[in-house]
């Protein structure tokens, strides 16, 4: 699943490339995932160009020039880009494809069809389930420590799945989240009522140094090998590495499975 690093990533490529490049044709070929009437969509994009590209958590958003649309993008498991020449193969599962006026298309693909692009109007989200209800973005300004502890301590379960609830801090996934959590050397299945005012600073410091980095790692990758099919992620440290030597101790990666969600920690590192 593309989280904030990636997501940040696909926010600068595409704003070096497709802001204020006409959209001269719209087609929706899996109306699916697309919450909105399929007349509505294409009206709105065909003609009209794109402004500047935003996030808000694993939201990417892409502003219309005219009309005050916004098209809100949430590509959950599976969901992907590409920007290439029409003579391309167009990706098995592609839902829509918008033909810009450089020569490029821009198309969204989904192998598993469970991503969700909204046409938004007049900037009221309220459509858009939970995208109200998100907590602050981990590397704004905003988030100072005092405000995160603050966060922090209105849930109470164990801290791993507190850094995934999206009302906690916003665009953290489970990826970054167990790369957070061995930064802090914070054992992702402590409870967040066990953490010391030490803990909560070292987990602060965790997210900001660790998606920083990331977002800096995969937007130089993704300048220069494109968009990827999947995300960027052999630099991490413990994610997916179940059985792989800690790059701190030397003692092998943990992993569990629980819920279909794959936590990676070292058991010495983070006791």
């Amino acid at each position: 699943m593309p989280e904030l690093p990636d997501l940040e990533a696909y926010r600068s490529y595409f704003n070096l490339r497709i802001v204020g490049v006409p959209i001269e044709e719209a087609t929706v070929l899996i109306p699916l995932v697309v919450r909105a009437p399929k007349e509505g969509f294409v009206a709105a994009l065909r003609g009209n160009a794109f402004g500047p590209i935003g996030r808000r958590g694993k939201f990417l958003l892409f502003p219309l020039e005219r009309g005050d649309y916004t098209l809100a993008i949430h590509s959950m498991l599976t969901g992907r880009f590409q920007y290439c020449p029409p003579e391309q193969k167009r990706r098995a599962k592609t839902c829509f494809v918008l033909a810009l006026g450089d020569g490029h298309e821009l198309r969204y693909f989904d192998d598993r069809l469970m991503g969700k692009v909204y046409l938004v109007s007049g900037g009221d989200f309220s459509g858009v389930p939970r995208y109200l209800e998100m907590g602050p973005e981990p590397l704004s300004e905003e988030l100072t420590e005092e405000v995160f502890r603050a966060q922090l301590r209105r849930f109470r379960g164990q801290i791993k799945s507190v850094l995934l609830n999206e009302t906690c801090v916003a665009g953290i996934g489970n990826a970054y989240a167990d790369e957070i959590l061995f930064a802090a050397g914070l054992h992702p299945y402590r409870k967040r009522t066990e953490l010391s005012p030490e803990d909560e600073g070292r987990l602060y410091r965790a997210i900001r140094s660790v998606l920083s980095e990331a977002v800096a790692m995969v937007a130089e990758r993704m300048e220069t090998d494109g968009l990827p099919v999947e995300e960027y992620r052999d630099f991490l440290k413990v994610h997916r590495r179940g059985g792989q030597p800690c790059p701190n101790c030397g003692a092998p990666i943990t992993e569990i499975t629980a819920g279909r969600r794959i936590t990676n920690f070292c058991r010495y590192c983070q006791r």
